[in-house]
Parts: C-alpha cells; sequence; structure tokens
C-alpha cells in the first residue's frame, strides 16, 4: 500500500519506519521540500521510502497519518490540500501540548468538521511512539482506542493496528469519543512521571 505519513519528528519517524518494514510505500511529508530530518529518514529506509512535501505525501498515500504537532495539524492538513485528503482514510495520532485548553472540539472532531470529505480515525495517542509501533513491549496484552465515523475507515486502521502487532483494539465509536483519548494526556504525563519511562499502557479489564 502506498502511505503518506505527514510530520519528521519522532512519531513520523516510528510510524514510517514501521510501515517500510511491513513493506508498505511510504512518503514523509514536511512543509518544505527536502527536509533534512525527512531526508535522513529516507536514506535509513531504502528504496520503499521517499520524501515530499506535505501535498505530495497526502496526494501520494492511498491512508495518510498525520504525526504532526496537535497544535499545528489544522494548517498541515490544509497546506497538505482537502483535493489530496478527499475520500481517503486520514489516521490522526497527534495530541495537542501542552493539553491545557482542550476548546469545545477536540482535534479529531476539528479535522473532520475541516476535512468533511476525509474520513478521519483517531488511534495511538494514548501511547508513545515506541508503544504505537511495538506493543510487544507490554508484557501482556493491552488496550488502544480507535474513535470515526466511517466504518471501512476504521476497518483499514484495525488492519494497520494488527500488522503493527496489536490484539486488543477497542472501538469507541464515533469521532467525537476522540475526546476522551485526547482528555487521557494529562493521565498519561502524570503516569510517565511517576513510572520513570514512556513505554508502558493501560489495559481495559472486561468483567464476565
Amino acid at each position: 500500500m502506498n502511505i503518506g505519513v505527514l510530520g519528521t519528528g519522532m512519531v513520523g519517524n516510528a510510524i514510517a519506519s514501521k510501515l517500510v518494514a511491513l513493506d508498505h510505500a511510504v512518503m514523509m511529508g514536511s512543509r518544505t521540500p527536502g527536509n533534512s530530518k525527512a531526508a535522513e529518514w529516507a536514506t535509513r529506509a531504502g528504496a520503499r521510502g521517499r520524501i515530499g512535501t506535505f501535498a505530495e505525501a497526502a496526494a501520494f498515500g492511498e491512508v495518510v497519518f498525520n504525526c504532526t504537532h496537535g497544535a499545528s495539524s489544522l494548517a498541515a492538513l490544509t497546506a497538505a490540500g482537502a483535493e489530496n485528503l478527499n475520500g481517503k482514510v486520514l489516521i490522526d495520532v497527534a495530541n495537542v501540548l501542552p493539553p491545557d485548553d482542550p476548546g469545545p472540539q477536540s482535534l479529531g472532531q476539528q479535522i473532520q468538521n475541516a476535512f468533511p470529505q476525509t474520513r478521519v480515525v483517531k488511534t495511538l495517542n494514548t501511547v508513545n511512539c515506541e508503544v504505537m509501533v511495538n506493543p510487544q513491549l507490554g508484557s501482556a496484552s493491552h488496550t488502544i482506542f480507535v474513535c470515526g465515523n466511517d466504518a471501512g475507515a476504521k476497518r483499514t486502521a484495525r488492519g494497520l493496528l494488527e500488522s503493527f502487532g496489536w490484539s486488543d483494539i477497542m472501538d469507541l465509536g464515533d469521532i467525537a469519543t476522540a475526546r476522551a483519548t485526547e482528555s487521557y494526556l494529562p493521565l498519561w504525563l502524570a503516569l510517565w512521571r511517576t513510572l520513570g519511562t514512556a513505554a508502558f499502557n493501560i489495559k481495559v479489564v472486561r468483567q464476565g
């Protein structure tokens, strides 16, 4: 599959590298052509990795990952172009940092409202980038969440999550439930400080 990854930071690097390891063709997108971080990643990625602008990566991908900083995500997606995202699955993994002013809607909802023809799925934003792509870092099965309005888009996201190694995948419902997963960030930060590591996650234990 051709997949666009928007963002050149730790999250974009982890997601893009995992996708290449799974034999997808990946274009990492950035604000400007020839971004140095993207170029370094492409050198490591080999033949399946390439780089471009946000717009080029969005046009390239059958599926697009938003791995940009949450506060900049709407601007990045605007640069990517609605015409390049229409009809596509957009997997949004971003959080707004610091999470002190969440506003009336979650980032996931804002993206879906701004790009109504794009099939937005919120997922992977409750763990750090290493756990995103390697859930086996935990000693037992643990839970990841998906939120979105489009059932087919969530099936596509679920398939990619399973290829990453996720088995306990909980569908929370429509994109409005992204408010819940984004609001988890303050607790995640407190746990990180307490545990002294970002390699952790939570498990939803079902009764019966």
